[in-house]
């Protein structure tokens, strides 16, 4: 059972990067083994669907999924946009046109939706250093290191980037009392 981070704060810097991403995806409702499926859910204004789950999706998928626990930022339409903005202000081109065309529709989503929060996101874009370019073999090293470490490594703060509490996106699992 991962441990339960509070939305409030973004993952606690002293933990491992295994156990934000495992925190990340239990509160979001996503799997460990989707990653390694032939196909992945999605979802777009609260419809569920799946997509072809190819080498560069899962590549992107894991990088981005990282980049929300170093972030701090939430899976709802302004934290997408967020974070979407900060993967955008270093280039997409490692992404290839699918999952690119993904993060710039969110970003695009972030401008409507947050465009302060999402231009914040962008500014601070300046200073970060996204896994998307890095060979995807030191995934295994990435979880192993805490996430402030990984925070060092990305150019983010030790606290995070998000200055509002993580807001999941309309199909996660509601919180039990």
């Amino acid at each position: 059972m991962p441990r339960a981070a509070s939305r409030q704060a973004p993952i606690p810097a002293e933990w491992t990067v295994r156990e934000g991403r495992d925190a990340y995806l239990a509160e979001n409702g996503f799997r460990v083994e989707d990653y390694d499926a032939p196909r992945t859910p999605a979802s777009l204004l609260g419809v569920k669907f799946s997509v072809p789950n190819t080498a560069v999706h899962r590549r992107g998928i894991m990088q981005h999924d990282l980049h929300h626990v170093a972030t701090g930022f939430g899976t709802d339409i302004s934290g997408e946009g967020e974070l979407s903005a900060w993967e955008a202000r270093n280039g997409l081109r490692s992404l290839g046109a699918y999952v690119g065309s993904l993060v710039l529709t969110a970003l695009g989503g972030g401008i409507l939706f947050a465009p302060r929060r999402t231009l914040s996101a962008w500014q601070a874009g300046a200073q970060g250093r996204p896994l998307f370019d890095r060979d995807d073999t030191e995934y295994g090293a990435w979880l192993a290191l805490t996430v402030g470490e990984l925070r060092e490594k990305l150019g983010i703060p030790r606290a995070g980037l998000a200055k509002q509490p993580r807001c999941l996106h309309s199909t996660a699992p509601v919180e039990s009392p």
